[in-house]
């Protein structure tokens, strides 16, 4: 599976279709490594998108749905790349503290390049960046949108 792209697809439940993020491990393999690692564990199926900012990104990957949450995994050593945070880059929340992240990422709905060089990009959203745009916005949202099912395919 070395030679092929690597998808982190989710399903929002929604009937929009999925949306299938590019993985980018020559920018972060660690982070990448920590999305495919909890991915196949279940982790992000059944977790909202508790933070939907219109004209910024959407966040989700709390497990308790506040935003103050994450996995049992350590942290993860930050990964910052020249990748620059633009409509449909995927990259990892994190605290004021640049190796904080843990398992929340976020989706950019326009450029946020303001992020650059401060936040590891690891991903692309290569189709469904519809559906990133139909989530409930809110911080939390009234009835947030949720990840029903999170898979890792190869293609």
């Amino acid at each position: 599976m070395a030679d092929e792209f690597l998808n982190f697809s989710i399903d929002t439940g929604n009937g929009t279709g999925e949306v299938k993020i590019r993985l980018r491990p020559d920018l972060a393999p660690g982070h990448v490594e920590r999305i495919k690692e909890l991915t196949n564990e279940g982790f992000y199926d059944g977790i909202i998108f508790h933070r939907v900012i219109p004209g910024f990104m959407a966040q989700g990957g709390c497990p308790n749905g506040t935003g103050m949450g994450g996995s049992s995994k350590p942290d993860l050593k930050a990964e910052f790349n020249a990748e620059p945070h633009v409509r449909g880059v995927c990259s990892m929340a994190r605290t004021s503290a640049p190796h904080s992240a843990n398992s929340q990422f976020f989706i950019c709905f326009d450029d946020a390049t303001f992020l650059d060089r401060q936040y590891t990009v690891w991903g692309v959203v290569e189709s469904g960046m519809d559906t990133i745009d139909a989530l409930p916005k809110g911080e939390p949202p009234r009835s947030p949108g949720k990840i029903v099912k999170a898979t890792i395919t190869a293609e």
